[in-house]
């Protein structure tokens, strides 16, 4: 059988709107459905990401290894130093994991399905400067009776719990046409 290439998907939002408490969910609802679920994190807080120090891989990096992986009991652990961490090469490397799903939390000038969150109204912009926005997600009841008016997208409130669902849904369904396809 030939490998089926992922569904890569992206959860999308300014900082603090919610996009890492979603995607825990779908992880864990994909993951009951049978899914293997993969991500990629884009570390929008500037800087690098905290690393624990005086751990050998980091004393490895440190040395000037340009990466170094820790594998104990199942489990892997990677860390890299690159000049640039482009998302294709990143999705090039956990394509290795064979998932169905690949969700990417940031990154969100790229062009993938996705998910917008949005808190309020002066976000609202993101609209028209994201490309292949699938479903959005708002705290702000007003952007959700204009958002209605201007997009052809599913919209929920923030507390609507059938966002997830028809996000899974959505997912589900390319996963299984993939599946089909490479038959």
């Amino acid at each position: 059988m030939a490998l089926v290439k992922p569904v890569i998907f992206q959860v999308v939002g300014y900082q603090n709107s919610g996009k890492t408490t979603f995607v825990l969910k779908l992880i864990q609802t994909l993951s009951k459905q049978g899914f293997k679920t993969v991500t990629i994190k884009h570390h929008g807080h500037g800087g690098k990401p905290e690393v624990v120090e005086q751990k050998d891989s980091s004393r490895h990096i440190m040395a000037g290894a340009a990466a170094s992986i820790v594998e104990g009991d199942g489990s892997l652990l990677l860390q890299a130093n690159v000049s640039e961490a482009y998302i294709e090469d990143q999705i090039r490397l956990m394509e290795v994991f064979n998932p169905d799903v690949i969700l990417i939390e940031g990154h969100k000038n790229k062009s993938y399905p996705k998910v917008l969150f949005l808190r309020n109204s002066d976000e609202f912009s993101l609209l028209s400067k994201l490309k292949n926005i699938k479903f959005v997600i708002t705290w702000d009841k007003e952007i959700l009776f204009r958002g209605q008016e201007l997009l052809k997208v599913p919209i929920f409130h923030i507390e609507d719990e059938n966002s997830l669902l028809h996000v899974v849904k959505d997912l589900m369904e390319e996963v299984h046409k993939r599946k089909n396809r490479s038959k």
